[in-house]
């Protein structure tokens, strides 16, 4: 496949310390457009900086839609979505020039999760398939605000046994910041409470299975706070419904 029929689609928030190493993985195609969210630090100006880059800019309207607007940029109807802390590696470049693409086709990649400078295999971040190579005519993302994927109405998965590394957390509070910031985006208002006991036993089970049945034990503490924060996510994200439900009930009563 020609990496030069290929656009590149990148969402950067406050990327600066890891925005290069994506790039780099991406020069040899043909554009790469990095639709900046309002950054505060130099996301932008290190992007600018790269001859196939060309940058935009959008507010956040939720990832699904800044994925679409991103996708709306391109000036190639093939289109590689990426995370500004994901890498594509050489093998997944190789499979790409190799390719013979069918455009109903949506090729999926293996996500490559770290905890820091660990590739955690555990807890269910791997195998990760993540759905990233598709042609816009066949397909286009999803509006949810968070956990958007790819619509799958008119076309087929091919999955590609070659891989992205993912850099998304350094640290536990990277950790905490982005368990708490999901599950408050991704609160739907058609979903209603299961009530607090669901809630619970989600933590639980989710803890259970991730730490015992996934092998997060094989990874110390980092494999621990992997698969607690997890059931934390799966808790929280249930709680908050509860407590919304429990608010508008009151509000009702008044």
């Amino acid at each position: 496949m020609d990496l030069t029929k290929i656009s590149v689609c990148i969402l950067a928030k406050d990327a600066g310390k890891k925005i290069r190493l994506t790039l780099d993985s991406v020069k040899e195609f043909g554009e790469v457009i990095l639709l900046d969210n309002q950054s505060s630090d130099d996301t932008r100006e290190i992007a600018q900086q790269y001859e196939n880059v060309r940058v935009e800019s959008s507010p956040f309207i939720g990832f699904g839609a800044l994925k679409n607007l991103a996708v709306s940029y391109a000036k190639n109807k093939w289109i590689l979505s990426l995370d500004s802390d994901e890498i594509l590696e050489s093998d997944g470049l190789a499979a790409i020039r190799a390719l013979e693409p069918k455009e109903d086709r949506i090729y999926a990649f293996r996500r490559k999760n770290h905890y820091g400078k660990t590739w955690i295999k555990a807890c269910g971040w791997y195998p990760d398939y993540v759905l990233r190579l598709f042609h816009k005519d066949f397909t286009r993302f999803n509006d949810n605000p968070v956990h958007e994927s790819l619509i799958l109405d008119s076309v087929q998965v091919h999955y590609l046994p070659v891989h992205i590394a993912h850099f998304g957390v350094d640290s536990m509070d990277e950790i905490i910041a982005k368990m708490n910031y999901y599950t408050t985006l991704s609160l739907d208002k058609n979903i209603k409470s299961k009530g607090f006991l669901a809630a619970l036993f989600r933590l639980f089970w989710v803890f259970f299975k991730d730490y015992f049945l996934r092998f997060g034990w094989k990874y110390g503490y980092k494999g621990f706070i992997v698969a607690y924060l997890n059931a934390n996510g799966a808790f929280f994200k249930y709680a908050k419904l509860h407590e919304r439900a429990k608010h508008e009930d009151s509000h009702h009563l008044t």
